[in-house]
């Protein structure tokens, strides 16, 4: 064979394969974008990339998903979803830490010490309560689909061990721009600044901030050891997570395809509940052996501390204050 006939041979080749992977992007009838704010490791990603599987699988195709990891599509989870209602995002895997700005309602669950449990997260998110205020995305140009999550929050810094409320007085310390967590911190005597997650790790190496607080799985998977040395297992707060489509964009979808849209998402965040609960002992563990100083505090000082915090908001939640009762309750 000469050269010119294998140059054909070849050039013939890559034609081929530009033409079938065209015709399979052409085969899909709805083609969607996924974004969430962190790693591949992190059991966002997993689940996420999960739902894109059963999605794929029961269409045959005809629907398709790509998944965004690490804020490729935005600068954060509140960019991500104000995504969704421009119709930039298809689909948000990610905290409900920035939804109390979209709909006020979502400050139910952002009270500090207010579930005893996973077991208590469960119930409410898996019933009447998180049924209801999932709808009230409705009204925010945004369809939630399923309730996963991002679990118990838990403070790292470079300063100190935190083990008492006093440990924590002074520090600068990173928050979500939500106003309820800023105000724990404060009651607890810290400095909350809000600042987009993208921002925080050089913003922790250079000392811009002291420190921030999150569930493990975002702690380790971000690499959080290598800017921090003190953990305290606060458990503060629970961070539910929501797998949310743009309503415009499901609401254009055929019914059969809403339904196995809706079907995966409760699958994958199934999914995704088990890969984090998974995860976080092991983490923990891994923490320790990367250098962290590991403290488990009683955390009584700190729900007394913080007690004034559910008088400054609950105000806010009109008649839907008593939905917060029944929480307590564990109802």
């Amino acid at each position: 064979m000469t050269w010119k006939r294998s140059f054909a041979v070849l050039v013939c080749g890559l034609a081929m394969v530009g033409a079938s992977a065209a015709m399979v992007a052409a085969e899909a009838k709805y083609a969607y974008k996924l974004g969430h704010s962190v790693s591949e490791k992190h059991p966002y990603h997993l689940g996420a990339v999960r739902f894109k599987e059963i999605v794929e699988k029961e269409t045959k195709g005809d629907v398709t998903v790509s998944v965004f990891p690490n804020n490729q599509l935005g600068t954060g989870e509140r960019d991500l979803l104000e995504g969704l209602q421009l119709g930039t995002v298809d689909f948000y895997v990610g905290s409900t830490g920035p939804m109390s700005g979209f709909e006020k309602k979502f400050m139910l669950f952002d009270f500090p010490f207010l579930f005893k449990s996973k077991r208590h997260v469960y119930g409410v998110l898996d019933g009447k309560i998180g049924a209801y205020v999932m709808g009230l995305l409705d009204k925010q140009g945004m369809k939630g689909l399923a309730w996963c999550e991002n679990g118990f929050r838990h403070v790292t810094n470079s300063k100190r061990p935190i083990a008492v409320p006093a440990d924590a007085k002074g520090l600068k310390l990173r928050t979500m721009e939500n106003k309820v967590h800023m105000a724990i911190w404060k009651a607890l005597g810290a400095d909350p600044t809000p600042m987009a997650w993208g921002e925080i790790f050089t913003a922790l190496q250079q000392g811009t901030v002291d420190g921030q607080e999150n569930p493990i799985p975002v702690i380790y998977t971000s690499k959080i050891y290598e800017v921090q040395k003190h953990l305290s297992l606060t458990g503060h707060v629970f961070s539910p997570a929501m797998i949310i489509m743009g309503k415009a964009k499901f609401d254009a979808l055929p019914k059969e395809y809403q339904d196995i849209v809706l079907k995966a998402a409760r699958e994958a965040a199934v999914y995704q509940r088990e890969q984090i609960t998974k995860m976080e002992d092991e983490q923990i563990s891994k923490l320790k052996e990367l250098g962290m100083t590991v403290t488990t505090p009683d955390t009584t000082p700190f729900r007394e501390a913080t007690k004034a915090v559910y008088e400054q908001f609950r105000g806010e939640l009109g008649e839907d204050a008593k939905l917060l009762d029944d929480i307590i309750a564990g109802n």
